[in-house]
């Protein structure tokens, strides 16, 4: 019987009116106590995620203790506790989303013992606030209330600790009730974790940084920075249009100076503006941080200022002294915060000369963020010179006006700096990448396939999918050794003479059941992030290289779609969607297929299904086998034409193949040659991408995840325009179509790199692809501008991407919904699915960023050791691919590098070539014009530079000890790179990425031997992990189509 109270809450208007609203609350008898020990875990309903049987007590933290000490309450090691509904709800509305969510996280997370408490719903718990009662006192009473519940529910059998950081409740309650004791949280960790170092020291820090922090707050410092203005203000102003909300984006180049906010919503209608807002100077940007959701107020068009159009060199100074601005551009100033974006910062501690300097017994330690567009951070430690060498993790607590820095404190140490595994650690903490091992609850979800125990169709299975496995010809073309077969391919003709395409993916939501332990940790991660030596399954291994990939030879689950096509045309005449049975004849590479698309069967010894048969059953097979290649090729080609009249874009993107060695660890990367068989793929998996997205829009057109590639803003294609101009070629942007065709015509004979660097400018004109719920968008914004598709989705890689298990579960359910049936599966409300695109969505980027930012690591230690005057592979030939004002952005084909060559440097000197072309610096000075720059000097002598000129470029590493190294290129003469003839023949050997990766892993391996450290460090974070530990930097067809979507190279200054 549910007993009804009323809650009354005090909300203020946007005029600064107090309003009170009184709401229904509603009381149970019962809710889920979640503990072992419950005596009705029947009317408690406990069927989630239970408490450990084998703890010593249960802890109960108070509303302070959750909101200051979350991250210790982190630690794995403390079991046992118990999170009150009203302590929850304490840092959802007063430490916001992000601290909010965290703890949501925590609490689902299998790996963690703790569980959450609905006391404010459970009668004997509820205790209304009285008249004159503190929201502190009662929230305090409230959780002690519900322990000393907690405690006789469970029959007197667990005591129960509360730790509250309130004395006055210590007092009070002590010694109330025996069996329940409350205690603060420094005695909690002294008497019960003697010995957890780790918590300790990050409570001490966490301490001492409130008590800056109180002390700062009574002291009268001058203000730093303007306040930031009440929030009803801000939200009155941004509806009546006088303020823009955007998202705070931080030069990295131009830290100090240069920040824009991206419009975000309503926003970017109401303000008519078309372009960014420039945030000049670190007062304008008033204490907010790079990714933080920002008020912003215009400045009078007197006072707009340009961007800086100079290349930066990330010193962090504020000089902008020689520098010419470009137009000037939107500017405003930042007047409140609406969201704190604030995350872990990987920081380093000021060397041995700068602690002395700032005194012997200094405490308040200036550490400074790896990522440049972070600023420094004040902690309170006396261990900074012994973590100098660290790569060190810290939190931001606040940034008060009164402080010219944040104040934050130490969580943890990652690594020495320079060391592969702590640089390694360093990007994935950047990118808040979390590659804890998957949970034993998580792998008992998982099925058994041993050869005692061998994995098998289940007869139940057999009965509801249709069995494709006597009647179709289904196989896969993959890279070399590929081991998560996520697709397969089948092609046969119909008995009324029309033709049926099929796509099999593997059925990775029979395994993995909606919101299940191993779901949730999928949900988490979102994708597999691929580094450059080694890579992070989003599913673990039996699934993702077993059980779910579609091996050869073997029966396995998919999910199909299937197409009837004319004979002739291959026009579409009917689709079919469901579940099957498959068993994949062969397990093709894709130089195998394209051999025997081009009749050369002499790689048939190769495949080894053909290896073991007669002669006549040998040529019957691949007569059947090549039929279906060749008839597969025949459509991909129909299909691509279709979508080329369309306008779809065939943009830069980075293709290589894998080569793996006997333990299945990539042996190397070779670049990949334009077979058409790649683009038959694609094309199938595209085709099969748009049908699933049509079908599932029109099932739920309210809650159907879809993924949509805007336009690009026209502005952005400028510089392409320009670029393109200069060689003589006109690039028509107007639509997908005519940019297509105008990168088909702009081809120069004598350098095929201008076309590639021109593909290359159009990919970073492009805006994001994103996820998107169909119930969040007008259908006209669906379109996917690079595809030339009105509607599309990902739905062909299950076994890595998120998203692909959403749109499996939205298809099974299309396909329920079409034969009346009862939808089994739990569909998200729009409202959810778009939280959960935002969160996809974001996961994908900083796995971009991350595997963008390891491949520079691993170059960055290749080049290091190299000695750039000696080292031949240090020359190179370089293309002039852009023009700043005081130097020139490089490609280098040689390696795929692009970087900053500077034509002035630090001393003013400007760069001179002699007779004999080789360059030196002379006093002089620099004039850019649209497409070149001329360097004279004060004796008359000029050198210009074109864009697309080849030139002779000598690679060095700028070291930086608080950042991430960076390659420097520097002009060692303004005519191409001659290779000398004995080296023509080695050319063909190029340094490629896997090269580079097993060099370096060797080096830092025998560095390791060198210091007698184990040497089995792969195979224990197997076994840790559960995950693929290999040089794996492949990406497959259809993901590089997406990543050329989104520029991952660097942007110098721009």
């Amino acid at each position: 019987m549910l007993q009804k109270r009323e809650k009354v809450l005090l909300l203020k208007t946007f005029q600064g009116r107090t309003l009170r609203i009184v709401r229904e609350h509603y009381l149970r008898p019962s809710v889920p106590c979640n503990s072992p020990l419950c005596p009705q875990p029947a009317s408690c309903h406990n069927d989630g995620k239970l408490l450990s049987s084998d703890v010593t007590h249960y802890m109960i933290p108070d509303w302070k203790v959750v909101q200051d000490y979350l991250e210790i309450l982190e630690f794995p090691e403390l079991k046992g506790i118990i999170f009150m509904q009203t302590a929850c709800q304490a840092v959802q509305h007063q430490r916001g989303r992000r601290q909010y969510n965290k703890l949501r996280n925590l609490l689902k997370d299998a790996r963690h013992d703790c569980v959450l408490f609905a006391n404010e719903f459970q009668q004997c718990c509820y205790l209304p606030r009285e008249r004159g009662e503190s929201l502190e006192k009662w929230q305090s009473r409230s959780i002690y209330n519900a322990a000393v519940w907690y405690y006789h529910h469970c029959q007197d059998r667990m005591p129960i600790v509360m730790v509250t950081e309130d004395e006055e409740a210590i007092q009070q309650y002590g010694s109330e009730t025996e069996g329940v004791f409350v205690i603060s949280f420094k005695n909690y960790l002294d008497n019960f974790w003697p010995d957890l170092k780790a918590a300790h020291e990050l409570c001490e820090s966490i301490v001492q940084s409130r008590r800056e922090r109180e002390n700062e707050s009574q002291e009268s410092h001058g203000k730093e920075y303007p306040e930031h203005l009440p929030l009803e203000v801000l939200e009155a102003g941004i509806k009546s249009g006088r303020y823009i909300q955007g998202i705070l984006n931080v030069n990295k180049h131009r830290a100090q100076i240069e920040a824009f906010v991206r419009l975000q919503g309503a926003s970017t209608k109401d303000s008519g503006l078309v372009s960014d807002i420039l945030i000049h100077g670190m007062k304008a940007r008033n204490r907010s941080i790079h990714g933080d959701v920002v008020v912003v107020e215009l400045l009078p068009k007197n006072e707009w200022k340009g961007r800086t159009t100079a290349l930066g060199e990330n010193d962090g100074d504020d000089k902008t002294s020689g520098e010419s601005p470009g137009e000037p551009m939107p500017t405003g100033r930042v007047v409140g915060i609406l969201q704190k974006n604030w995350r872990d910062y990987v920081v380093t501690f000021p060397s041995k000369e700068e602690v002395q300097s700032q005194g012997k017994n200094a405490q308040k330690i200036l550490v400074t963020p790896w990522d440049y567009r972070i600023p420094k951070i004040r902690i309170s430690t006396q261990q900074a010179e012994a973590l100098q060498d660290f790569r060190v993790v810290v939190r931001i607590d606040s940034w008060e006006s009164t402080s010219m820095y944040p104040n934050g404190h130490f969580v943890r140490v990652l690594g020495r700096i320079g060391d592969l595994e702590g640089e390694i650690a360093t990007i994935l903490v950047e990118n808040s990448i979390s590659v804890v091992p998957f949970s034993e609850a998580q792998m008992c979800e998982m099925p058994v396939n041993t050869p005692e125990n061998p994995w098998k169709v289940s007869s139940q299975e057999e009965q509801e999918r249709k069995d494709l496995r006597k009647t179709h010809l289904v196989f896969s073309i993959d890279p070399r050794g590929c081991e998560d077969v996520d697709d397969t391919l089948s092609v046969r003709a119909l008995d009324n003479g029309n033709l049926e395409l099929g796509v099999h993916i593997a059925d990775v939501t029979h395994f993995v059941a909606p919101h299940s332990y191993i779901d949730i940790e999928a949900r988490s991660r979102a994708t597999t992030y691929y580094l450059a030596d080694r890579r992070y399954d989003m599913l673990p291994s039996i699934l993702s290289a077993d059980v779910c990939s579609l091996l050869g030879g073997v029966d396995r689950y998919a999910v199909s779609v299937m197409w009837e096509l004319d004979k002739t045309s291959y026009e579409i005449k009917k689709v079919w969607y469901g579940r099957t049975i498959i068993r994949s004849a062969y397990k093709l590479f894709y130089e195998a297929a394209q051999d025997l698309l081009d009749r050369n069967f002499s790689v048939v010894d190769d495949i080894p299904e053909f290896r073991d048969l007669d002669e006549k059953s040998r040529q019957t097979k691949l007569e059947e086998l090549v039929w279906a290649i060749r008839k597969l090729t025949d459509i991909a080609r129909h299909v691509r034409a279709k979508r080329d009249l369309c306008g779809a874009l065939e943009l830069e993107g980075v293709e290589v193949r894998i080569q793996l060695d006997e333990k299945k660890n990539i042996h190397d990367l070779i670049p990949k040659q334009p077979l058409e068989v790649h683009e038959t793929v694609a094309e199938c998996m595209i085709l099969a991408n748009h049908w699933v997205a049509k079908k599932i829009w029109e099932s739920f057109p309210h809650q159907a995840l879809l993924r949509r590639h805007p336009p690009p803003h026209q502005e952005f294609f400028s510089e392409l325009r320009e670029c393109a101009k200069a060689k003589g070629f006109f690039i028509d942007t107007r639509s997908n179509k005519t940019l297509a065709d105008s990168l088909d015509n702009a081809n120069d004979p004598n350098d095929p790199i201008v076309n590639r660097l021109l593909r290359s400018m159009a990919t970073q004109a492009m805006s994001n692809a994103l996820y998107f719920s169909t119930g969040s968008c007008a259908e006209e914004e669906f379109h996917h501008y690079g595809l030339a598709l009105d509607k599309y989705t990902h739905f062909t890689s299950p076994i890595r991407r998120y998203s692909d298990v959403i749109v499996h579960r939205l298809l099974m359910a299309a396909i329920s919904k079409d034969k009346k049936m009862e939808i089994k599966e739990n569909l998200f409300s729009n409202k959810d699915l778009e939280e959960l695109c935002k969160h996809i969505n974001n996961r994908n980027r900083a796995a971009q960023h991350c595997q963008k930012q390891s491949t520079e690591l691993f170059q960055c230690m290749y080049f290091k050791d190299k000695d750039p005057e000696t080292e031949e592979r240090c020359i190179s030939d370089g293309v002039i691919y852009s023009i700043r004002t005081n130097g020139v952005l490089v490609f280098i084909p040689r390696f795929g590098i692009k970087g900053a060559a500077y034509l002035k440097n630090k001393d003013g000197l400007v760069i001179s070539c002699g007779q004999d072309s080789h360059c030196e610096w002379k006093p002089g000075s620099l004039q850019r014009f649209q497409n070149k720059i001329t360097s004279t000097t004060t004796g008359g002598e000029s050198v210009t530079f074109h864009l697309f000129d080849h030139i002779t470029v000598r690679i060095a590493v700028q070291a930086s000890r608080c950042h991430a190294d960076t390659i420097r290129l520097e002009i060692i003469s303004n005519k191409p790179y001659m290779i000398p003839d004995t080296e023509l023949f080695q050319q063909s050997s190029l340094l490629l990425k896997s090269d580079l990766v097993k060099e370096v892993t060797r080096s830092v391996e025998e560095a390791q031997l060198a210091q007698e450290v184990k040497v089995n460090v792969i195979e224990e974070d197997y076994q840790k992990y559960c995950q693929t530990k290999g040089r794996s930097l492949y990406t497959l067809l259809e993901e590089i189509r997406d990543l050329a979507l989104l520029d991952v190279s660097n942007s110098y200054g721009i």
